[in-house]
């Protein structure tokens, strides 16, 4: 089961956070079709939040099509997102790199701009040659796209 965690300081809607927390765990295989979500009121216990914040991060969840209220007993997902499972051989290096970063001493945002920037170079009109040859272990130079 999902264990919901909110930081009040980021700025980010706290059901949001919700929403977000659970599409991260579909995309990680940590919920699975069938899976019941926590109840409102035990997501409320855990994390100190509204009820309704609770309900309404649900609600988006289902208007997505992701998960569905069953009356009487509880939410429950409909469909898995994503095909990166939690023990991928890819976490693993990405762990890896994320300690190399720490202790050549970049801070958390530091960190998170550097991967949203590689991200964004490389799944933002990404050239299919470049996905390719990736793809088929072949790291060559992408054509210059400029």
């Amino acid at each position: 089961m999902v264990e919901y965690r909110i930081d009040r300081h980021s700025g980010v809607a706290t059901y949001v956070q919700i929403v977000q927390q659970t599409k991260q765990a579909l995309r990680l295989g940590l919920l699975r079709p069938g899976d019941k979500l926590p109840t409102a009121r035990e997501v409320v216990e855990a994390t100190a939040i509204n009820p309704n914040t609770v309900l309404k991060a649900y609600r988006e969840l289902e208007r997505e099509g992701l998960v569905e209220a069953r009356r009487g007993l509880g939410t429950f997902v409909r469909k898995a997102l994503g095909t990166a499972p939690a023990d991928s051989p890819l976490r693993t290096e990405l762990e890896d790199w994320a300690l190399r970063a720490r202790a050549a001493g970049l801070e958390r945002d530091d960190v998170a701009a550097l991967f949203t920037a590689v991200l964004d170079a490389h799944f933002t009109a990404v050239p299919d040659a470049h996905v390719s040859a990736v793809r088929d272990n072949h790291v060559t130079a992408a054509p210059d796209t400029q």
